[in-house]
């Protein structure tokens, strides 16, 4: 299966079927495990949002509410006064340019969407107590919706187990409730939850064969970026020194027809999609014909 060269997200699209795209990440939170705290106010949400652009990002990924490891939950309320005003001033002043509203909240969805976001990214793939309402919002408003795999069963497998089956099925039940709720599959983009759920070589065994997942049909998002997978590889490593281990996943994936990544550092990981791609094209024109 293939999936739509085109995302639709409200008023705009962007098209999936040349370079692989770049969703730079705005924590506006004040514990994210890597720059918590450094854009919580709107002045520096903003500054940084600028640089991210200037540095290529083909759309941006707004989030008020921590998921790393360990996190304290938010009310929908403080989550809505973080990211609102940030979506709002972005949407009026790069109106071409795709947001996300990072959260699986209702209440903050709807605040984010009336400001100007175009897609939700929901780590729990629908498949959360909010997720009815996510799906009918996206309806509603036309917004497309990205569906992380979230599953903790997974780590129940046994360790030899291959999790793809499992994740593969996960997603496709995520499929089936957006499609039950009338959201048309050129709105929807998968994620296979790298660091949710999963144990550190189920999170390996996922970055190794992502290939598997295009058999869902839709375009894929990898969210690597500094996670502590990178840590697991080369020990010791603190979030602000696992820079290279994510453009060394960011090459692998491209080789494997990942369309979307989600990354702190968008020149550098720009550099290496484009580097990966020339080699992805050269190793294909190299392949023996059947």
């Amino acid at each position: 299966m293939t999936s739509s060269p085109l995302l639709r997200c409200r008023d705009l699209t962007l098209a999936l079927d040349g370079v692989p795209r770049l969703m730079g990440i705005l924590n506006v939170t004040d514990d994210s495990f890597f720059d918590g705290g450094r854009h919580l106010a709107l002045g520096a949400a903003l500054v940084r949002a600028r640089q991210l652009v200037a540095e290529g990002a083909d759309l941006l990924d707004i989030g008020g509410q921590s998921t790393r490891p360990g996190y304290m939950e938010i009310t929908a309320a403080e989550e809505i006064l973080r990211t609102v005003p940030v979506i709002r001033a972005l949407a009026a002043e790069f109106p071409a340019l795709p947001l996300s509203v990072d959260t699986y909240k209702p209440e903050v969805a709807a605040a984010a969407l009336d400001a100007g976001a175009h897609l939700l990214n929901d780590i729990h793939g629908l498949q959360g107590p909010g997720g009815p309402e996510l799906a009918r919002l996206a309806v509603r408003t036309g917004a497309a919706v990205v569906l992380m795999h979230n599953d903790p069963a997974l780590r129940e497998l046994p360790p030899d187990a291959d999790p793809i089956p499992s994740v593969l099925s996960w997603l496709q039940r995520s499929l089936d409730l957006a499609a039950a709720a009338g959201l048309p599959a050129d709105r929807i983009v998968l994620d296979p939850g790298i660091g949710f759920g999963k144990t550190q070589p189920q999170n390996l065994a996922l970055l190794a064969r992502l290939e598997a997942l295009h058999a869902l049909g839709q375009p894929l998002l990898l969210g690597v970026s500094r996670k502590s997978v990178i840590a697991h590889a080369c020990p010791g490593l603190a979030p602000e020194d696992r820079l290279e281990g994510t453009l060394a996943l960011t090459a692998l994936a491209v080789r494997q027809g990942v369309q979307l990544h989600r990354v702190h550092d968008v020149q550098a990981n720009q550099r290496v999609v484009r580097m990966a791609l020339v080699w992805r094209e050269a190793a294909e024109r190299a392949a023996p014909s059947l």
